[in-house]
């Protein structure tokens, strides 16, 4: 077949005419395919950035709900340490480092699990010490109150003891006094007599020259034996106490009373008759108190009415 003046085939028209657009129609389904893996993958970045910054953003909550936690513990546990500063020197070193933790705290910017980590293993170490310290504190105010309870135990027993031994020493007071008294030498049979110058008895008093007081010490074995000195207390009727110039006196009961006369005598624990006599003049009649006293008492008195 002659072709035409332009050069045109028509066979070729009829049989590759569809076969050149293939090549553009494969490009376009690449590009689509490659847009629609671009768009997933997009998606995908989207929604794992989107699902990090939501991780983030509960970290950081849960950061930040730790840290208030953290401080609120921090906060107690200062409260709790100074309740107890006064009482011990480390218990002041914990407060003053529970402090400076809780300053440190509240200046920090930069927060991580491993910062709130450390923050949580000193606060642990502080409360561990604290709790320590209150188990001290609670022991020694149980023994305190268990001494307390024992001092009180033991002062009353001591009260005791020191009231029986009162008691004992006021009833070895008593039986010392019982064996004083039971000891005392007795004077009995008390008599009078007036004398002339030669010694002869007289009826009247106003003419004598002497008195003799005539007694008998009663036999005590009680009584220590031996010299013994007896005064003799003579009172006439007027109220005064017959005495010599010299006025001797003798102690009793803490006074120093005069004396009409005195006498050593033996005593060995027997009646003993004894006889003390005063030498004056001038007496009258009436009623004469006689008075006896030895070793500091009293062994005898009466009254004897002279004519």
């Amino acid at each position: 077949m002659e072709e035409n003046k332009y050069g045109y085939d028509p066979s070729e028209d009829e049989e590759g005419y569809y076969d050149e657009p293939a090549p553009r129609s494969n490009a376009v389904r690449g590009y689509r395919i490659v847009i629609a893996l671009l768009s997933v993958i997009l998606v995908a970045v989207s929604l794992l950035y989107f699902s990090i910054h939501r991780q983030q953003m509960r970290d950081n909550r849960l950061l930040s709900a730790d840290r208030d936690s953290l401080q609120s513990d921090l906060t107690e546990l200062i409260v709790e340490y100074d309740g107890l500063k006064e009482r011990n020197d480390s218990i002041s070193a914990g407060l003053d480092r529970a402090n400076e933790m809780i300053e440190k705290l509240k200046r920090e910017r930069s927060w991580n699990y491993a910062k709130l980590k450390q923050y949580e293993r000193e606060l642990g170490t502080l409360r561990t010490a604290m709790h320590g310290y209150i188990k001290q504190i609670d022991s020694l105010n149980t023994l305190n109150k268990k001494l307390i309870t024992e001092n009180v135990s033991y002062r009353k027993e001591i009260s005791s003891a020191n009231l029986r031994a009162d008691m004992a020493e006021e009833r070895t007071a008593e039986l010392e006094n019982k064996v004083k008294a039971g000891a005392v030498i007795l004077a009995r049979d008390l008599r009078m007599e007036a004398l002339n110058r030669r010694g002869k008895a007289v009826t009247r008093i106003k003419n004598a020259e002497r008195l003799r007081v005539d007694f008998v010490l009663s036999a005590n074995q009680l009584a220590t034996p031996g010299n013994k000195a007896v005064y003799l207390r003579i009172t006439s009727p007027d109220g005064y106490v017959l005495t010599t110039e010299a006025m001797p006196t003798f102690e009793f009961e803490g006074e120093l009373l005069t004396y009409s006369a005195m006498r050593e005598v033996d005593y060995q624990n027997e009646d003993l008759e004894v006889g003390i006599y005063y030498n004056s003049s001038g007496f009258t009649a009436g009623a004469y108190r006689i008075e006896l006293y030895m070793e500091g008492r009293r062994i005898g008195s009466t009254e004897i009415a002279m004519r």
